[in-house]
């Protein structure tokens, strides 16, 4: 492993504990909500920071741990920001550079480097500009050839695409994915957004309360969800309960029938796009017919998505078709239903 972390931090209310991996050429991307803990391991891991207990070693070195501590200027990494944060009265070329020449490195040499990192980045004859001039997405892809024309051990990435709008994120995402597959040390990406995870990262570890709650690859997280935190980020409705036969009793009141049989403790997990609304009962195949209430909805893509609270609550997405004809609206009665095979169940 490139990157091994065992990171203990007390700051206020929060007490972080977490241990990470990253091996050579892989990229973990760290989810949670806010005030998780995800910035606070970015700063111990960038030396910003120094961890209560626990350590920090990249390639054997040891960065944070026992009397050990280097600080951020002699660790070999490399970060780009949520905002690029490049010096405003330099150049984008000496931007770029600019870790290079602290480092000793010749001004020409230093140079040279940082013009062929803007070519790879697609920034070719921009060096002479100011950040000023540069738009929101020529700005990151400059903070990312600043970050890695050092050749750093670790790179690290705090939420680098939640600046940009939706056209030019899905440009810089692109651009960024093509850079991680390149680089050979180890990344960590910090995000709030699964589809930068699924896009970017080889391994996810989600984050609550200062505990990792759930880790695996992007798609063993986004189809199990342990937590409610993660299955609302992947749009899922998560239903803890325990499983008896064809039928999995929830926690919180109400039964959800299954296609298959199930025995003690279970997570029943319903897509959105799996629950259909009514504003009678529904007759025919389904056996999984609730009472609900619309509590909210919002656009999502091209259908509307409603939340539904009542002995079984549930996330729907309907059409905006079939939203203006059911006349929905906040505070509506409708019936939820959704057929047994269109829920997955798994072993809490």
């Amino acid at each position: 492993m490139s990157l091994s972390a065992q990171v203990a931090v007390q700051r206020g209310s929060l007490a972080l504990d977490v241990d990470v991996d990253v091996a050579d050429g892989e990229v973990l991307a760290v989810l949670g909500p806010n005030g998780a803990g995800k910035s606070t391991l970015l700063r111990v891991l960038a030396g910003l920071l120094r961890a209560d207990a626990g350590r920090v070693t990249v390639d054997g070195e040891v960065w944070d741990g026992g009397n050990a501590f280097l600080p951020p200027h002699r660790r070999r990494l490399g970060m780009v920001f949520q905002d690029a944060l490049l010096f405003p009265h330099l150049t984008v070329a000496d931007n770029v550079a600019f870790g290079l020449r602290t480092r000793g490195e010749r001004r020409t040499a230093a140079r040279a480097a940082a013009d062929g990192w803007l070519t790879r980045v697609g920034l070719d004859g921009l060096g002479g500009r100011r950040p000023a001039e540069l738009s929101g997405g020529q700005a990151q892809r400059a903070a990312l050839a600043r970050a890695l024309v050092g050749e750093p051990a670790l790179l690290l990435l705090d939420e680098p695409l939640s600046a940009l709008d939706a056209r030019t994120r899905l440009t810089v995402r692109a651009e960024l994915r093509r850079h991680l597959a390149d680089f050979g040390g180890s990344a960590v990406l910090v995000t709030h957004d699964p589809v930068d995870a699924m896009a970017l990262a080889d391994s996810v570890v989600v984050v609550e309360e200062g505990r990792v709650v759930q880790a695996g690859t992007p798609t063993e997280v986004g189809r199990r969800p342990r937590t409610d935190y993660v299955a609302r980020l992947v749009g899922l409705s998560l239903l803890p309960g325990t499983g008896a036969g064809r039928t999995v009793r929830l926690d919180g009141g109400g039964e959800v029938a299954v296609a298959e049989e199930v025995s003690g403790p279970v997570f029943a997990a319903v897509r959105p796009e799996s629950v259909a609304l009514y504003l009678a009962r529904p007759e025919g195949s389904p056996r999984n017919v609730w009472p609900s209430r619309l509590a909210g909805a919002v656009p999502h893509g091209t259908t509307v998505r409603c939340e539904l609270i009542g002995a079984v609550p549930l996330v729907a997405d309907v059409t905006a078709t079939a939203f203006a004809e059911l006349g929905l609206a906040p505070g509506a009665e409708v019936w939820a239903a959704v057929k047994a095979s269109e829920v997955a169940v798994y072993a809490r």
